[in-house]
């Protein structure tokens, strides 16, 4: 007899699976329980009872365990140990809580003498030992910034031939003249500017030394006035500057190679800039035209006459006067003060007062007669 017969495939597939599960579940009940399932044997167990073990009277001591002190060993502790609290120790009781810790002073000692603190020892500074090598003046002394190169001669005592000059710490080419003289050459880069400068000589291996001396860079004598205006000339022959000294003097003119304040010649001119050379030094300074700011003015204004009246500047009242007539502005010329006296041409004949020189002459208008009647009356 076919079990399949007449099923359709889904159903057949289900049988074996069916099938298939029933044998693996044999499998593991065999493999768990043995062959005994299904061949019928039993298996006996015999278990024998054991007397029922008797409580010993008193209980054995655990190595392990600590004996309790005794009531004599509690009282010598409270009273000879110290309570030792750390409040800062990150395992320490809290001290606000725990009410039995309290530390109890010893009573004083009437034998013990009172700890004297040791005397605190201030050790004596060591003096700085001298230099081995020593240096008493050099020359010069005192240069101006911007002259230039120069000599040097160090002065002392203890030099070697292998000794070198430093100038700002600096070493410099030295030249060995004795035990107690060298000199070096100091270029012109190392005085360019203003200050004291270190003069040092030492040994090459840095073990011998000396003191240190200063040397003083100072700035040369500059002018002590402005340059306010020149005066040109046709051609530029003959130029003139315009100095001034201070506001409260007048100014000064000089002209070219002329000496100016007993130390500084006049070798340029021109409308933006003076130059002037130190007659004793050869240094040469510019001086830039002096440009007054706009609410300055150069010197006392002294203004024109009104005709009226009232009180003029740096003058005094002056009174009504209907005859007069108020003259034209003066123009003002670059580089030239306007309180420079200037050169005023006369009046031609015929020539309107503040009109311009060499402007035409123009004569009175003539009248004429508008009618025949002799009257000259227009």
């Amino acid at each position: 007899m076919n079990p399949f017969a007449g099923k359709s495939p889904s159903e057949r597939n289900k049988m074996i699976a069916a099938i298939v599960l029933g044998v693996l579940s044999l499998f593991a009940l065999f493999m768990a329980f043995g062959p005994g399932l299904f061949s019928g044997s039993k298996t006996t167990v015999t278990v024998k009872a054991s007397p029922t073990p008797k409580t010993a009277a008193t209980p054995a001591k655990n190595p392990g365990d600590f004996a309790m002190p005794s009531q004599a060993n509690q009282d010598f502790s409270y009273s000879t140990v110290p309570i030792d609290y750390h409040p800062g120790l990150f395992n320490a009781p809290n001290a606000g809580r725990n009410i039995f810790a309290f530390y109890e002073p010893p009573p004083p000692c009437p034998t013990c003498p009172t700890p004297t603190p040791p005397p605190v020892q201030i050790k004596t500074p060591t003096p700085t030992p001298p230099p081995p090598v020593q240096i008493a003046a050099v020359t010069p002394q005192t240069v101006y910034a911007g002259s230039g190169a120069f000599r040097l001669e160090v002065n002392g005592d203890k030099f070697d031939p292998s000794f070198h000059v430093y100038f700002q710490q600096t070493e410099m080419p030295t030249q060995f003249v004795s035990p107690q003289k060298l000199v070096a050459n100091i270029p012109a880069t190392l005085t360019a500017g203003e200050g004291p400068a270190q003069v040092l000589v030492q040994s090459p291996d840095g073990k011998l030394y000396s003191n240190a001396v200063m040397l003083t860079i100072q700035a040369p004598p500059k002018p002590q006035f402005q340059y306010v205006g020149m005066i040109g000339r046709k051609r530029y022959n003959n130029d003139t500057a315009v100095f001034r000294e201070g506001d409260s003097k007048p100014e000064f003119a000089a002209r070219l190679n002329d000496v100016v304040g007993g130390r500084f010649r006049v070798i340029s001119i021109s409308a933006n800039e003076t130059v002037l050379e130190d007659v004793n030094l050869g240094f040469k300074h510019r001086l830039q035209l002096y440009r007054p700011a706009p609410t300055t003015t150069a010197g006392p204004a002294q203004g024109p006459p009104n005709r009226r009246g009232g009180y003029q500047n740096g003058g005094g009242y002056q009174p009504y006067n209907p005859n007069m007539q108020n003259p034209p502005m003066q123009q003002e010329i670059p580089g030239i003060p306007n309180n420079i006296p200037r050169y005023v041409p006369p009046q031609q004949p015929g020539q309107q007062p503040g009109q311009q020189p060499g402007a035409p002459v123009q004569s009175p208008p003539q009248k004429k007669d508008d009618d025949d009647d002799g009257d000259g009356d227009n």
